[in-house]
């Protein structure tokens, strides 16, 4: 098998896993118990959370564990969206959210909320003069990706936090998901901001939502402050354990894990030109993590299903995206039908090999010459 959909999961570093395992294994307590077992199991996790806010530049009051950055999204969009009713029902978003955010927002739309669609250029960047435009003083979220999924587009956040400044009640929500692993974390200005373990080498089941001291957020679910008044539940000690091994393997690991996937991207990039056929509809300056391509004349679900065949593990948009629909993302920035139906992922790693690379692209040459 080789396996190219590091976007979608990325396997569990084995110093996580046992960093998990140890924990779950010693600590019996709920962290919410008075008592000397309850209170070893709060230590662990009061630990995690000082290494994580540490990390991210954040406060350990400003963090919020989730099931995943699903759970994350939704409690961000819904939770201000409702907490900002006295600003007005006017939300903007942009066409390259993953489910989780837009679904929510439909579910909003369904209730009344009014929702934007800011404009992307042919990079997938927003298009900040239509951003200026959208926004009212009746806007209470604009809502964004800080690194998209299927494209690898990296927004320009600092450039958005400069102009909500003339917004100060709009509150702005940033999916992270994709970029923590892969980029400095950036919280200047952001009012909440989703991450995931399961991207950067963690577990599944854990995510994170931070939220900025202050602000007013109303919880998805109810039934007890537990670790915070904004999610109740009992505490995941283990999982919140493993996410702060992960993500301090990450950061401090990044910089070298970034110069092999560096190499791997441009590696596969001068291989998949010499295609008349492909169109590469990542921008050049995305996160060399994800390559996005189109083959002209052949569905991505088609190819994908070709390279299944073969053992190679690719996506077909995110994964939790709906089938037989064309790429919204590629559509946005290429405008053409045709191009958005035929486009599929390829998402890298540091543990790819570049004999797994060079074998994809005998596998990639094979199928191109059987489906045209």
């Amino acid at each position: 098998m080789i396996y190219l959909d590091y976007c979608a999961n990325t396997p569990a570093d084995p110093r996580v896993l046992e960093a998990f395992v140890d924990a779950e294994r010693k600590l019996i307590g709920n962290a919410n118990a008075a008592h000397a077992a309850g209170r070893e199991a709060a230590a662990l996790l009061d630990a995690a959370t000082g290494r994580i806010a540490a990390m991210l530049g954040a406060a350990p009051s400003e963090l919020i564990y989730t099931s995943g950055a699903s759970e994350a999204n939704n409690l961000a969009v819904k939770g201000i969206a409702r907490a900002q009713r006295h600003v007005g029902r006017h939300i903007i978003t942009t066409p390259l959210e993953h489910a989780s955010v837009s679904a929510p927002l439909t579910a909003l739309q369904e209730q009344g909320w009014e929702i934007d669609v800011v404009a992307i250029d042919r990079g997938g960047k927003i298009d900040l003069a239509h951003l200026r435009q959208l926004l009212r003083q009746d806007t209470a979220l604009l809502t964004v990706s800080a690194v998209d999924s299927e494209l690898g587009t990296i927004q320009p956040l600092a450039q958005i936090v400069e102009i909500l400044k003339e917004f100060p009640d709009c509150k702005l929500h940033v999916d992270a998901t994709q970029a923590v692993g892969k980029l400095p974390p950036a919280l200047a200005g952001v009012d909440t901001m989703s991450l995931s373990a399961h991207k950067f080498y963690g577990l599944n089941g854990v995510g994170l939502l931070y939220k900025r001291d202050g602000l007013a957020l109303e919880p998805l679910i109810h039934g007890g402050k537990s670790t915070t008044i904004y999610r109740s539940g009992t505490p995941t000690v283990a999982l919140d354990h493993a996410l702060a091994a992960a993500m301090a393997y990450a950061f401090s690991e990044a910089d070298a894990r970034l110069e092999i996937v560096k190499a791997h991207h441009a590696f596969l990039r001068t291989a998949l030109a010499a295609y008349g056929q492909v169109t590469i509809n990542s921008p050049a300056d995305a996160v060399p993590h994800i390559l996005n391509l189109s083959v002209r004349g052949i569905k991505g679900a088609a190819f994908q299903a070709a390279l299944a065949e073969k053992g190679v593990c690719v996506s077909v948009k995110s994964a939790c995206s709906s089938d037989g629909l064309p790429s919204r993302a590629v559509y946005a920035v290429s405008r053409d039908r045709k191009t958005a139906l035929s486009a599929w992922r390829i998402s890298l790693s540091h543990l790819t090999t570049r004999e797994e690379l060079s074998e994809f692209l005998k596998i990639f040459d094979t199928c191109i010459k059987e489906l045209t």
